[in-house]
Order: structure tokens, then C-alpha cells, then sequence
């Protein structure tokens, strides 16, 4: 077998282990099983993941790094703010559409990790990413489009965390792909509308007004 890096041969076992959760589900996907799927030996595996808690936790980022990088590419700036917001969130969707069981896998994580004694911590790490991530993609946005909101950029993300998971979860038990635009459309108006002021550079001797509190 090919000697691997370290960090790689963990993303090979963390990709491994969410295909094999993914179709065989959290309780009954073995480090065995996971072994077998990544093509390793088990040995292999215990040496780069100590403990059953150090695989889930990076499953858990691993998945969300998975649609964090389809939006990020997907905000870059567009014609206007509302767009660019709006194709953000339809990149995140198109994720959800195309890979269910995924993000079902998500849900079966949080409730394996409140189930166990000693692994609650993992779900509370699982929502605060989602809020972290949220508050990154956020700050990306001002960096590029240059704006200032009504509310805290944490308060706002931990909103749109809300509100995502929520919407995934609905499609997932209901399967109506249809809805989803209309909410998403809902969602990037409320963002749109918590914008105060979008920054613009003054022309050459002009003052600028008093800006609004």
C-alpha cells in the first residue's frame, strides 16, 4: 500500500466513513466497516482516528465544508446584493437536492451524539458550526459588496442556521423540492431588508452626509 500523508489518509477514512453511515446509518457503521469501504486496514484506521468521538467530530465538519464550499463559490458578487445573496442560497440548495442522504446523515449524527453518554458536546460543535460558517460566509459578503447590517453578524447567522435547517429537515420528511424556492426567496428579502447602508466611495470633494445610527 502506498504510504499516504497523514491529514490525507484522514479525509480518505472521513469520506469513507460518511459513505458508509450514509447508507448503512451511524449505529451501524463499524470501524471495520469503515476500514473496508476506504480500502485500509484497520490498523490503519486506529492510527489516525483515536477514538469514535474524533471520527464523528470530523465527519461533522467534513459534510459542512462539503456545501460551505459550493456557496462560497456561488456569492461571488452579481449584479446586485439580493442576487448574489439569493445564488448563495440556491447553492446550498442544489447541494440538498443532489445529495440527500447526506444531509439526512447530519440529522442521524445530532441525535446518535445527544444519545450518548459523553457525546453531546459533538451536537452542540455540530450548531455552532453551522452559525460559525454562516458568520464567515456573511463577513465574505461585506468584504466584497461592501455593506453594514441592522443586526450583529452573529445573531444574523445564527438565524440563517435556523432557518436552513429547518427548511432541509422539511424537504427531507416531506420531499417537496418545489417549496423550497419560495422560502429561500423569502429568506434573501429578510437579509436584503436588515442591510442599513451599503458603503460607497464618496466622488473626489464631496462630503458625506451624517450617517444614520
Amino acid at each position: 500500500m502506498a504510504r499516504m500523508p497523514s491529514a490525507e489518509r484522514r479525509r480518505q477514512l472521513t469520506e469513507a466513513a460518511i459513505r458508509a453511515m450514509t447508507r448503512d446509518g451511524v449505529s451501524r457503521t463499524t470501524t471495520r466497516s469503515i476500514a473496508a469501504e476506504a480500502g485500509v486496514s484497520l490498523s490503519v484506521f486506529h492510527y489516525c482516528f483515536d477514538s469514535k468521538q474524533a471520527l464523528l467530530e470530523s465527519v461533522i465538519t467534513t459534510i459542512t465544508d462539503h456545501s460551505v464550499t459550493v456557496v462560497q463559490e456561488a456569492i461571488r458578487p452579481k449584479a446586485t446584493l439580493r442576487e448574489t445573496i439569493r445564488a448563495g442560497f440556491q447553492a446550498y440548495w442544489d447541494h440538498v437536492s443532489a445529495n440527500p442522504g447526506e444531509h439526512m446523515l447530519t440529522y442521524e449524527l445530532t441525535q446518535y451524539a445527544l444519545r450518548q453518554p459523553g457525546f453531546a458536546h459533538l451536537a452542540r460543535r455540530q450548531y455552532e458550526l453551522y452559525s460559525d460558517t454562516y458568520s464567515e460566509l456573511i463577513e465574505q459578503l461585506r468584504h466584497s459588496m461592501e455593506f453594514e447590517l441592522r443586526v450583529p453578524v452573529p445573531v444574523l447567522a445564527r438565524y440563517l442556521a435556523v432557518m436552513t435547517d429547518g427548511l432541509t429537515l422539511n424537504f427531507l420528511v416531506l420531499g417537496d423540492d418545489t417549496a423550497a424556492a419560495d422560502i429561500l426567496d423569502t429568506i434573501a428579502d429578510q437579509v436584503v431588508n436588515l442591510v442599513r447602508d451599503e458603503i460607497r466611495p464618496a466622488a473626489p470633494g464631496a462630503v458625506s452626509p451624517p450617517r444614520s445610527i
